[in-house]
């Protein structure tokens, strides 16, 4: 954003009311696609930084904003959450809450943020509840609540969460935590699969208008360039993960190679996605043949396999519950 131009001698921006200033602003901050993009605004000028925070621009600011390094992470960090968050900020509730929840292991607060979240129909916070109810996480293993994780996952899924409705699909499939009933769960996974196909075919034909060849180059749609959802190769087609959110970024990147430090026995999700990490040791799933990969969901294990671990790993995905000890396709 460049300093706004004068004629005669008069800055033609003064004449601009504060109202359409914000209304720009707050299209500028829903839009921008890095914390540094949107804090740019700060520098033109005093009166920029002063709108820039402003309740309604820090209400409407997309969750990129929010996707801190954790390297950069601080106390004025912190402080930038907790105003988007008091503002109403869903993106930034349910990021923050990940990051009190997992990485500052602040528990109870970071539940409640996440939860704040969920109740305003947030699809993301709605499936990490469940997620976090299937496990118990923050807690033992006989605070599971399988009932309360299956609702979230449902509840997730019906505002569009893949992962939720693949989780749902399992869980029917399964009779994980609801009565069981095979078709219908596979029935959802088929759907689930459907929907990822869609979104990819988008991307394929936003991306390259005309037909791919064998030496075409990946498609790009995230930062994981070296993992690839393999439904297209057979098309000359090479297609990455598709979008992870900004606070499963900051999880992994904060335990694999920011300030954060994994407790003894404690493991991270093995889908690179994720970030998700145990709150107590053994409270994930882990590979039963080759126990060295292990998921906080079956939705995370699901999705894993295609990306990667069905190449490492030669035998049918059986796993199970270290806890329980239970197997599971």
């Amino acid at each position: 954003m460049r300093r706004p131009l004068k004629h005669n001698n008069h800055d033609l921006f003064d004449y601009l009311s504060d109202d359409i200033v914000i209304f720009i602003l707050t299209k500028f901050s829903s839009t921008a696609a890095s914390p540094s993009q949107f804090f740019t605004i700060f520098l033109i000028c005093k009166r920029l930084k002063r709108l820039g925070f402003h309740p309604m621009v820090l209400s409407k600011a997309g969750p990129k904003v929010f996707a801190i390094k954790p390297k950069n992470w601080s106390d004025r960090s912190h402080l930038f959450l907790r105003r988007c968050v008091t503002d109403g900020n869903v993106d930034a509730c349910y990021t923050l809450g990940m990051i009190r929840f997992y990485c500052l292991q602040n528990r109870r607060s970071g539940l409640s943020l996440i939860a704040k979240a969920a109740t305003k129909m947030h699809a993301p916070a709605l499936y990490s509840l469940a997620v976090i109810q299937f496990n118990g996480s923050g807690g033992s293993k006989h605070d599971k609540d399988l009932r309360a994780g299956v609702a979230l996952s449902a509840r997730a899924s019906l505002l569009g969460h893949l992962d939720a409705l693949r989780e749902l699909g399992h869980c029917l499939q399964d009779g994980y935590g609801v009565k069981q009933n095979i078709s219908q769960g596979r029935k959802l996974l088929v759907h689930a699969n459907l929907r990822e196909l869609l979104l990819i075919l988008r991307a394929v034909m936003l991306a390259s208008p005309s037909p791919p060849s064998s030496s075409s180059t990946p498609l790009t749609l995230s930062g994981l360039n070296d993992l690839s959802v393999p439904l297209l190769s057979d098309y000359g087609y090479n297609v990455t993960v598709r979008e992870i959110h900004p606070a499963n970024w900051f999880l992994r990147e904060w335990f694999e190679s920011g300030p954060g430090m994994l407790n003894e026995g404690l493991r991270l999700c093995s889908h690179m996605g994720c970030g998700r990490v145990e709150t107590r040791p053994h409270e994930f799933r882990r590979c039963s043949v080759c126990s060295k990969v292990n998921y906080c969901s079956r939705g995370c294990q699901s999705l894993d396999w295609k990306l990667r671990h069905k190449r490492e790993c030669s035998t049918p995905n059986l796993w199970f519950d270290d806890n329980d000890g239970d197997i599971a396709l």
